[in-house]
């Protein structure tokens, strides 16, 4: 078992599975030759043991091998969830063989003894395959998070957020963690809009999700609520770190003059924040947010630019309000 070093040309990473060690050799000569990086291995349970560690963009394999053989090898690659380009190998040219290899899932069969030429073109074709496979597969996670993301301020929207949430919940029960949920509203905004115009309050709505994502750390993840509204998600974290955050951001706000060509304003933030206690809670993600939503109604009827904590008398006192 061995690897080569790293020599010119593509460099693509290729997996090569035979128990008879002259095929072996000479598939692994000709790929080192033309630059790939090869690993070289004698069964299909070697194979299994190496194929996370040095995930391929390509497996050669034998079909007939002593333990495990290479349909059952491929089977199992295939079963961890990757897409790996593959390429069986064998001495089996009987047309039922090489459906047989096919229909497992293989990309190209290549019958023993093969032209060398031949075989490394059909590395170079399947190698472009996994390339595109690629390729579309980040595209697709791309297409996925601007989906999720909103156009005007950059942050999450509301089709994502509940589901963002919920899993934060769960790992921080998981890890015996708090974890805070924000909820943020621009103070008396509608004037924003009503003494200027609306593509300046779209403007104002963009530099806020500039300002909250500046001030968030990498573990944190914020979302635009609807309207003038911001819910911040802030993990591993404590009362005292919560309201930190909370009284930085709406301070950073407050002192923000936001300007866009002949408009510009100075606005505040109300906010209300609440912080759920793995110990002690056992909260979804609505309840945390109506539990922060009651701590903002309580920063509004409390004169507004402030940041208040949901408290057990939030809810009663909000009710008699």
């Amino acid at each position: 078992m061995r690897e080569t070093d790293l020599k010119s040309g593509q460099g693509q990473r290729i997996l090569v599975v035979d128990d008879d060690q002259a095929t072996l050799k000479l598939v692994a000569k000709a790929l080192e030759y033309e630059g790939y990086r090869v690993l070289s291995v004698d069964s299909g349970h070697a194979a299994l043991a190496k194929i996370k560690d040095y995930d391929p963009h390509l497996v050669l394999l034998d079909v007939n091998m002593p333990g495990l053989d290479g349909l059952e090898t491929l089977r199992q690659l295939r079963a961890r969830g990757e897409y790996v380009a593959s390429i069986f190998v064998s001495g089996k040219s009987d047309t039922e063989d090489v459906i047989r290899g096919l229909d497992a899932g293989a990309g190209d069969y290549v019958c023993k003894p093969f032209e060398v030429r031949e075989l490394l073109a059909r590395v170079r074709s399947q190698l472009r395959i996994k390339d595109l496979h690629d390729k579309l597969k980040a595209a697709n996670q791309k297409l996925s998070e601007l989906v999720d993301i909103d156009d005007l301020t950059g942050l999450f929207n509301m089709r994502s957020l509940y589901r963002k949430l919920d899993f934060e919940i769960d790992r921080a029960e998981r890890h015996g963690r708090s974890l805070c949920v924000m909820m943020m509203d621009m103070d008396h905004f509608k004037r924003t809009n009503d003494e200027n115009d609306h593509l300046f309050g779209s403007y104002v709505l963009t530099q806020v999700g500039k300002l909250i994502r500046e001030n968030m750390r990498k573990i944190d993840f914020a979302a635009r609520y609807g309207g003038d509204e911001f819910l911040v998600v802030l993990s591993e974290i404590d009362e005292v770190g919560a309201r930190t955050f909370a009284e930085r951001l709406r301070e950073t706000i407050a002192e923000t003059t936001f300007a866009n060509g002949e408009y510009n304003i100075k606005l505040t933030v109300s906010i209300g924040f609440a912080v759920s206690r793995p110990e002690k809670d056992h909260l979804d993600g609505r309840s945390l947010v109506k539990r922060a939503d009651h701590a903002l109604y309580q920063a509004k009827h409390k004169g507004r630019n402030r940041c208040e904590i949901y408290t057990e008398k939030t809810k009663s006192e909000n009710q008699s309000a």
